[in-house]
C-alpha cells in the first residue's frame, strides 16, 4: 500500500506540481480515504520528501544500469537523459521550481543527493571519454563535473527558461550538444554527429 501511494503521489506531482496537488485529489485517484494516506504519511510534507526520495531511488538505479552497459560515452550520456526525461515526465510540470519554493529544505536534501550521484557518473563519463579519444586530455574533470551539475539545474529554472519558450527536451538536446562539442576530439565529434544523425528523436 505505502509504495503504492508514493507511486500515485509521484504521478501526479510531476504532472502538476507538489503544491499544485492536494491530499485529497491523491486520495480521491487512489479510491481511498486520506485517513489511510495518513497512516502511512504524517502529513503532506512528508509525503513530498517520501516521493522524492522514492523518485530520486528509480532515477539512480536506472542511470546504474545504463552505466552497466558499458556504451560509449557520448551514447551514455544520451540515454541517461533519454531515461530521466521519461520517468520525469519532461518535466512539464516544473516540480523543481515548486519544490524549491515550497518545501526549500527537501529540495536542498535531494539537490544533495543528486549532485553526489551525478558528479560520479559525469566524473567516470568523462574518465572514460578521454581514456576512449572521445574526450580531450587536457580537460580538467572536476571542474567540468561540477559545471556540468549546476548547469543541468540552471535549465530547470523556469525564470531563465521559461516552459512557454523553451522545451525541457529542446533544452536537454541543446546542452549535452553544448557541453560535448566544448570537450569532444575529432574523433568524439564524429561519434556524436554519427549517433543524432541517427537518434534525432530522443
Amino acid at each position: 500500500m505505502k509504495d503504492e501511494i508514493l507511486k500515485t503521489a509521484a504521478e501526479l506531482f510531476l504532472t502538476y506540481g507538489f503544491k499544485s496537488v492536494t491530499m485529497d485529489e491523491i486520495a480521491n485517484t487512489l479510491g481511498m480515504s486520506k485517513k489511510t494516506i495518513y497512516q502511512y504519511f504524517a502529513n503532506k510534507n512528508v509525503l513530498v520528501e517520501a516521493t522524492t526520495l522514492y523518485m530520486f531511488n528509480i532515477i539512480s538505479n536506472g542511470i546504474n544500469d545504463i552505466r552497466a552497459q558499458k556504451l560509449n560515452p557520448i551514447e551514455e550520456i544520451f540515454e541517461i537523459k533519454r531515461f530521466t526525461m521519461q520517468h520525469l515526465k519532461n518535466e512539464k510540470s516544473s516540480p523543481q521550481f515548486q519544490l524549491q519554493k515550497y518545501y526549500p529544505k527537501i529540495f536542498e536534501s535531494l539537490k544533495t543527493n543528486q549532485f553526489c550521484v551525478m558528479e560520479d557518473c559525469v566524473t567516470c563519463n568523462l574518465t572514460e571519454g578521454v581514456e576512449q579519444g572521445l574526450y580531450r586530455d587536457t580537460i580538467n574533470v572536476q571542474f567540468i563535473s561540477k559545471m556540468y551539475f549546476h548547469s543541468m539545474m540552471a535549465l530547470k529554472d523556469k525564470e531563465l527558461f521559461p516552459l512557454n519558450n523553451f522545451s525541457m527536451h529542446e533544452l536537454m538536446n541543446h546542452y549535452l550538444e553544448y557541453h560535448l562539442r566544448g570537450i569532444c576530439t575529432e574523433k568524439g565529434l564524429e561519434t556524436l554527429k554519427k549517433y543524432t544523425n541517427t537518434n534525432r528523436s530522443t
